[in-house]
């Protein structure tokens, strides 16, 4: 059995990470620069001339403050709406939030303090 490879990353992934870069006011040189790629690297990545290796993607996302989460398919729509609902809330509140996605924190310092699950 021949193995599927992708030959390029998803154009919302690709448009993910360049929209990421771009809110940051790095170019695509400072990108490569602080994930260890040549500005040409990100450039195909971007582009999805080439789709890049694992770990070479793992670097450019952490560099951007992001993170690849592995999702049961079945609870993708469900995430999808988390990740909405927090942007709504964060870009509605003037800029990033420190607050859990999952929960309000009442008090990040005191682990024993009461945690309110959101509805």
């Amino acid at each position: 059995m021949q193995r599927l490879r992708l030959k390029r990353l998803p154009e919302d992934l690709r448009r993910l990470i360049r929209d990421a870069r771009r809110e940051r006011g790095w170019s695509q040189l400072e990108l490569g620069r602080r994930a260890g790629l040549a500005q040409r690297h990100v450039s195909a990545i971007e582009t999805g001339r080439i789709a890049p290796r694992y770990d070479t993607l793992l670097d450019m996302v952490r560099v951007l403050d992001l993170d690849l989460v592995l999702v049961p398919r079945a609870l993708v729509p469900v995430v999808r709406a988390l990740v909405r609902d927090y942007r709504g809330r964060t870009s509605s509140a003037g800029g990033t939030s420190e607050r859990s996605l999952y929960a309000e924190d009442e008090d990040e310092d005191d682990p024993d303090a009461p945690r309110r699950e959101l509805a």
